[in-house]
């Protein structure tokens, strides 16, 4: 009987796999034996795809003659720096004693392609090969996997869409790269007096570098618009309901006014908004005609009360994950995603590389089991232990958190309950980002946070004004999602609000700047009824102005190549590509890490915020006249999808390789024709008048 050959990603985890399979082996050199058994592992990639000149020394020069370079096959060879691991585990792979090979590399895209290619270059022939497909490093999902391996041929679509990705990105970066830098790399170079400038591209990359580039310049562009609000304060006692009652303590009470239908200003051109004059001298004009003739009283029309509900969020995908970890941590997506990998490797939470949010049916079946385990995370072991003893996991599969048709590859980020003892081991950080992993998660299990909500109406001489207040009433799972490291939050005294607001606060119904009203308060608010007179103590302009769109940062980033769709008119496009965005969560860090290492983008490693810089403007430029679809979220996404559908056997590898030759053949050509170097100069001119100190 022949060996079992076991094959990792990396030597770590292929130590998890000889543990879990108990396999008492021999240390080699690059390997583990024992007499049923070898585990072996690759260092990341072995293998990568040869440069052009590999096929011919002239394509070593770049010229245009050369271009576009589109070999009919691909030529692979063996990474200079590891060459000796790949020696070790090609020799183990052709090994006549090895009968099966388990592959248990990494469960995604990425990792198919890693041994793929080296299975390729090993020449491998004649083997049984089995996937190992699991979504933690935990002993028991190890063995689950390998007990559940399914045949390797069951994921040559996803090993044909990895294919695809890398000559995609091969060709795509060669072709325009050589192209651009050989049609504009000496202008950009006098302009920016540099010794040497290679326009580098990218079909993801350069992307996200027009998305930062046009949010840019819709700040740069924006005008700032002053609108002016009126605010009434009145006196709120709640009243007396019957002789016997005691009257609440008076209030103040902040009402905004609107035009509203059958108002004097309805629709009026002096208004901003419907809650805003253009001028101020409007708005204190009709605040001296309302408060004339002292006392001023106000009408109450409407009172309308009603609970809310709050659910909890949906569990966290990388995507959102590195949003949250930017927002709270001020760390880049490449870090989380560092902090997210290693998490996984100390068996403490599930498989980072995910786009899905919720579990898996089978998973909900064990999902005891993650909670279990967390009883002895002391930051959370109550909850975890309210969890078990309600009984609430028990219908979690019936609830919107567990869907295994909105699943791919892999469920949404989870503790697995286990690996408790390397939290010692862990920076602050890292601590702090499984504790979000943690409350994220048990959160699903605790009922909704419920707030009780009042809005009010009132009438003072025919103009209307209006409030809204919002008190949480039950916690619910809001208990269990608050971070033990979160600041806690001081309640402000409305006075102390600033006197100027931004357009979001003159779009809102007064909502949030009342949320957290005090329970007292809530409580006199409660008395009120229709038809009360409440009086008026004063009225005042309250001016705010338009806020310009925010700037990326590096959270919001990740988010919005996730989400790309957003960017598309195309109603039908938008739908056909949802789902796939720009880049796949196991690249998306790499990419906008890339960007800011060649200075195309410039990040802010405090705030994390953001910005191209003067070269990164100049690049847009070059790509904005010469190959406009790259800068197109639509045809960024559309590729994306297009490699989904290969992995999931919609469409055949040759017919998309047949549509990127020829987007690649053409464009390129294209480049090669065209003479607008003295446009693009006054284009770097104007850009460059935003930098200069």
């Amino acid at each position: 009987m022949g060996k079992n050959l076991y094959i990792a990603e990396k030597p770590s985890v292929a130590r998890e796999f000889a543990k879990a399979l108990q396999i008492n082996a021999a240390n080699k050199d690059g390997y583990l034996e024992s007499a049923d058994s070898i585990v072996t592992w690759c260092v990341g990639h072995l293998v990568t795809m040869s440069y052009p000149e590999a096929y011919d020394e002239k394509y070593k020069r770049w010229s245009f003659n050369t271009i576009p370079f589109i070999p009919s096959e691909f030529k692979y060879e063996v990474i200079e720096g590891v060459k000796k691991q790949f020696k070790i585990v090609s020799g183990l792979l052709n090994r006549k004693d090895v009968e099966t090979i388990y592959v248990c590399t990494d469960s995604g895209r990425e990792g198919e392609y890693i041994y793929r290619l080296v299975e390729q270059q090993a020449h491998v022939t004649g083997k049984i090969r089995k996937r190992v497909w699991i979504d933690s490093q935990t002993e028991e999902e190890i063995l689950r996997g390998i007990r559940e391996a399914r045949d390797l041929s069951a994921y040559d679509n996803l090993g044909a869409a990895a294919y695809l990705r890398a000559k995609e990105d091969y060709l795509m970066g060669i072709n325009f790269s050589r192209v651009l830098t050989l049609k504009y790399g000496n202008p950009v170079k006098a302009y920016l007096k540099k010794d040497r400038a290679v326009i580098s591209v990218g079909r993801v990359m350069t992307c996200v570098l027009g998305m930062v580039v046009n949010r840019e310049r819709e700040i740069r562009e924006f005008v700032k618009t002053p609108f002016y609000r009126i605010i009434a304060n009145l006196s709120v006692r709640g009243g007396k309901i019957s002789a016997a009652d005691k009257p609440f303590e008076e209030k103040n009470c902040e009402f905004e006014w609107r035009a509203v239908e059958n108002t004097k200003y309805f629709q009026s051109p002096f208004l901003y908004k419907e809650n805003g004059f253009k001028e101020k001298e409007k708005a204190e004009e009709l605040i001296g005609e309302l408060m004339s003739c002292p006392p001023v009283t106000a009408l109450l029309e409407s009172v309308e009360r009603k609970k809310e509900t709050k659910n909890p969020p949906l569990l966290y995908n990388l995507a959102e994950l590195q949003n949250d970890c930017s927002k709270y941590f001020k760390i880049s997506p490449d870090e989380t995603l560092r902090i997210a990998q290693e998490l996984y490797e100390k068996k403490m939470t599930t498989y980072p590389r995910t786009d899905a949010r919720v579990l898996s049916v089978a998973v909900s079946k064990e999902i005891h089991k993650n909670l279990r385990g967390l009883t002895n995370y002391g930051q959370v072991s109550g909850f975890a232990a309210a969890a078990l003893e309600s009984g609430s996991y028990k219908g979690i599969a019936k609830t919107r958190y567990v869907n295994d048709k909105q699943i791919t590859d892999h469920y949404a980020i989870i503790p697995t309950g286990q690996g408790l003892n390397q939290l010692n081991g862990l920076n602050p950080t890292a601590a702090k980002v499984y504790e979000a992993i943690v409350r994220r998660f048990l959160s699903i299990f605790f009922p909704p946070a419920i707030y009780r909500k009042v809005a009010l109406g009132v009438s003072v001489k025919g103009e209307k004004f209006f409030a809204s207040f919002r008190v949480l009433e039950e916690e619910g799972y809001l208990k269990a999602a608050a971070f033990s490291f979160a600041r806690k939050k001081t309640n402000v005294s409305r006075k102390e609000q600033p006197s100027k607001v931004q357009e979001k606060d003159a779009e809102d119904t007064g909502e949030d700047a009342n949320e957290g009203a005090d329970p007292a308060f809530m409580e006199a608010i409660n008395h009120l009824r229709k038809g009360m007179m409440l009086p008026v103590k004063d009225m005042q302009v309250k001016e705010g102005e338009t806020s310009p769109p925010k700037r990326y940062n590096s959270g919001t980033m990740i988010l919005t190549m996730e989400n790309a769709g957003q960017f598309i008119e195309d109603e039908e496009l938008r739908a056909q590509i949802k789902g796939s965005g720009i880049g796949t969560s196991a690249t998306r860090a790499e990419i906008l890490k890339k960007l800011v290492n060649i200075q195309y983008l410039a990040l802010n490693k405090k705030t994390q915020i953001i910005t191209p810089t003067l070269m990164g403007e100049m690049i847009y430029e070059v790509v904005n006249n010469s190959i406009r679809p790259l800068l197109d979220p639509a045809l960024t996404a559309s590729w994306e999808k297009g490699l989904t559908m290969v992995a999931e056997g919609t469409i055949t590898e040759e017919e998309y390789m047949q549509k990127l030759d020829d987007f690649v053949s053409r464009r390129t050509n294209i480049v090669k024709q065209l003479d607008n170097q003295q446009v693009l100069y006054q284009q770097f001119h104007k850009a460059a008048e935003n930098y200069k100190k």
